[in-house]
């Protein structure tokens, strides 16, 4: 990032070069290739003598510009685009673990990427231990000679807790491990992971990035050395964002901040107005005092994201009443969209784990898990307030 501009500036003025057309917005480049002067540009380009677009499956100018961006959010060294935030996480792991090698993984952790390290690794011999996000003192005890990286989210999904981004950093440098962060419930203007040891950094891009549940995206971004490893992996299996995602993406995030910032500003509102109510067991907020990872929040995001993650009295049937009384929030499995979202993990997003395994993540039958968007937080306190008593 531009030592001469902060964090909302470069968000909006990193761009293109503009074109002989002086357009004031960074056009569309919808094209699936790039066309050479002639027999020896086409030669040294794909030799790599070079650095040009050649394929929009390896490079596009919009996808460029949006990892760019990117990058100088997260202090990263370089970055590469992928067609979904899922894309992003596999082809990162498989670029990096071969057979044999294992994984050390907070056990709180997306359920697409449970099943990835549960059904799909084994299948290539590629093994996983699960620690505890308030037992960061485990890991040393689960390196194994074949550890090849740690893994964690923070805030968490769909729990939000958060793990110490500073003591993994110390435990990743001791043993030499790779550290990947899924930093998507924070955003890059919430937290930078790399400043606390992170080797890679993972985004959906699809949430808080784009913030209005228009397109799917993913990114990761980090050492130059790994990603150059994501790249050669990426560059033949093909998971590439397409450019008119990244187009849009690149001009989500000049609102990034302003947008983050409500959120944040109306989640907070939620939670606190939730953590009087007769009918939830318990709350959790980053940036709520009872929440048990408050301090280290406070020492390490901005704020504490859009996400509020609650449990109401009566379990699962509660549950059900009240996610049928909501009127004005959605039912859905997004987040980090302009329009508030309540979800119900145990049946949704984590209903492939074990009630064994949910209930080891903190995923509790009762738990609700809510996007808090941008209407005025007065409507969105008010459908959940009617939904509690009905």
């Amino acid at each position: 990032m531009s030592k001469e501009h902060r964090f909302e500036t470069n968000a909006i003025r990193t761009q293109l070069n503009r074109t002989e057309h002086l357009e004031h917005s960074v056009p569309m480049y919808l094209t699936s290739s790039f066309v050479f002067e002639d027999a020896e540009d086409m030669r040294a380009s794909f030799a790599e003598e070079k650095e040009r677009n050649i394929y929009s499956r390896y490079s596009n100018p919009n996808t460029n510009e949006f990892v760019e961006k990117v990058c100088q959010m997260e202090g990263a060294e370089a970055g590469f685009a992928f067609a979904s935030g899922m894309a992003a996480v596999f082809s990162t792991l498989a670029s990096l673990l071969d057979s044999g090698d294992h994984i050390v993984s907070a056990q709180s952790i997306f359920g697409s990427t449970h099943t990835l390290f549960n059904t799909f690794f084994p299948k290539w011999n590629i093994s996983h231990s699960y620690f505890k996000i308030d037992a960061l003192d485990e890991i040393a005890g689960m390196i194994t000679p074949n550890t090849k990286l740690i893994y964690a989210e923070t805030p968490t999904n769909p729990g939000v807790d958060v793990l110490d981004l500073e003591a993994l950093g110390r435990i990743a440098k001791q043993h030499n491990l790779i550290l990947v962060i899924d930093n998507c419930f924070a955003s890059p203007y919430l937290q930078q992971p790399i400043k606390f040891g992170a080797d890679l950094v993972i985004h959906s891009g699809t949430k808080l990035m784009d913030g209005q549940g228009r397109v799917l995206a993913g990114i990761t971004v980090g050492s130059a050395v790994l990603i150059e490893k994501v790249y050669r992996f990426s560059r033949i299996t093909g998971p590439a964002l397409s450019p008119f995602n990244a187009w849009v993406l690149s001009k989500s995030l000049e609102t990034l901040a302003i947008r983050v910032d409500r959120h944040c500003e109306n989640a907070l509102k939620l939670a606190e107005f939730l953590e009087g109510h007769p009918q939830v067991n318990w709350v959790k907020y980053p940036f709520l005092k009872s929440h048990p990872g408050y301090k280290i929040a406070k020492r390490q995001m901005k704020a504490g994201g859009c996400v509020v993650a609650f449990e109401i009295k009566g379990g699962l049937e509660a549950g059900r009443q009240f996610f049928d009384s909501i009127q004005l929030l959605s039912l859905s499995a997004n987040l980090g969209d302009s329009r508030s979202i309540v979800t119900h993990p145990a049946s949704t997003t984590h209903s492939k784990l074990s009630v064994d395994e949910r209930h080891a993540a903190g995923i509790t039958d009762g738990m609700v898990r809510v996007s808090v968007g941008l209407e005025h937080v007065t409507d969105i306190i008010a459908d959940i307030e009617q939904a509690l008593e009905k």
